[in-house]
């Protein structure tokens, strides 16, 4: 039996932090920061931005070893580090196990617990948006950190078949194979050819930084999209990306980015603070900040 958490009044500060590339325009440190004030508690959350320290993953272990001499509570993790953080960890979730990669780090009595929230992220974010959409067959473009985490969210969410397409070809098997392996065979596979899986499939899944600020553009031919298609995004700044645009255009139905963004900090917050969040509090701060609209 946990002993019960302390008033929030007399909780100490939360010292939280961000480590990513090109992560300026996170909204994350915001949620965190208002869900904490909201519940009466001092929230000081950092970004660390490999981008501007000129770092790569490589510097993943010193930034871990720093964030515990200074006290932090706890680290997000993002791209391109979700899976080059696991071997630096001395406790795994099980779905973090599972996954292989991990988003939330809990630094506490000198131990380093990594979770993985994006998984329940995504699939609560399309669930709210995209309502009754054919489960039938997709298809996922991206197999990394972020992919892994959705492509399972997306079995949990009923897909019947899902084709991966990564840069790297073996990490999409790779994937599938494991996604077989934990949800049976003829659930999912490693796609050769876009446009037939495309043809084929209900709806696309984006787990790619393409339309990112520093990755612009789409990632993949827009003649491949039809009104039948729906299309769930993963980049959420812009929250309006390119892809979103033309598959509008193009009489599909869609699902930002959002979504996951906010679900996911949902979950982290709860890893970090002890706390119960309110997710309608969190959504509604993040339909204020600015760009959201």
């Amino acid at each position: 039996m946990t002993a019960p958490l302390p008033a929030p009044a007399t909780r100490r500060p939360l010292l939280l932090g961000l480590i990513g590339t090109g992560i300026q325009h996170s909204r994350t440190p915001a949620m965190h920061m208002r869900e904490a004030a909201a519940q009466g508690v001092t929230c000081v959350y950092r970004i660390i931005d490999l981008t501007t320290l000129g770092l790569g993953a490589e510097a993943l272990p010193e930034l871990l070893v720093a964030a515990e001499r200074m006290g932090f509570d706890g680290l997000n993790i993002t791209h391109p580090c979700k899976q080059a953080v696991v071997p630096l960890l001395d406790d795994l979730s099980p779905e973090a196990a599972a996954l292989g990669a991990v988003n939330t780090v809990v630094l506490r009595d000198g131990r380093r617990s990594g979770h993985n929230t994006d998984c329940s992220g995504f699939a609560e974010g399309f669930r709210r948006q995209l309502p009754g959409a054919p489960l039938g067959r997709a298809v996922q473009l991206g197999a990394g950190g972020a992919g892994t985490a959705v492509a399972e969210a997306a079995m949990r969410l009923g897909i019947g078949h899902l084709t991966l397409f990564d840069m790297d070809p073996a990490r999409a098997e790779a994937v599938a194979a494991a996604l077989r392996a934990r949800h049976g065979e003829g659930r999912a596979s490693a796609g050769t050819d876009l446009a037939a899986a495309m043809a084929a499939a209900d709806g696309l899944i984006h787990a790619t930084p393409t339309g990112m600020a520093a990755h612009p553009g789409l990632p993949l031919d827009a003649a491949l999209l039809a009104p039948r298609h729906w299309v769930s995004e993963v980049v959420y700044v812009p929250l309006e990306t390119e892809l979103l645009r033309v598959a509008r255009a193009r009489g599909c139905r869609t699902a930002h980015g959002g979504g996951m963004a906010v679900f996911q900090a949902v979950h982290a917050f709860r890893h970090f603070s002890g706390l119960e969040p309110d997710a309608e509090r969190m959504l509604a701060h993040f339909a204020e900040m600015p760009g959201a609209s």
